[in-house]
């Protein structure tokens, strides 16, 4: 399938991007990323590997989009995070024994 990625086109396969990451240990993820087999790859990471250039050459929309189309599953994070979580400035105060009145 032909994928455009950083404003070069890539002809890629479900198979080729398979042995492509094959042997990659996927890195550390806070943010978008793609199950390739049984791991989770940062879109950047994937991004990197398959087309060889630098990751600020591509944006993770362009890469989430091309291999969503190949038929690999995208994770993303959600948009904010649960209000239910404390503000640091309110677990600070927690670990100094303070109230907080803001």
């Amino acid at each position: 399938m032909r994928c455009v990625i950083a404003r070069f086109p890539f002809e890629l396969t479900k198979n080729g991007v398979l042995e492509s990451m094959k042997g990659v240990k996927p890195e550390a993820s806070t943010g978008e990323t793609v199950i390739i087999g049984r791991r989770h790859y940062p879109v950047k990471q994937v991004g990197q590997v398959i087309t060889r250039q630098d990751r600020r050459d591509f944006s993770a929309a362009e890469v989430l989009r091309a291999m969503a189309r190949l038929g690999f599953t995208c994770r993303t994070l959600p948009a904010s995070a649960p209000a239910s979580l404390p503000s640091p400035l309110q677990q600070a105060s927690a670990m100094l024994g303070s109230p907080v009145t803001a």
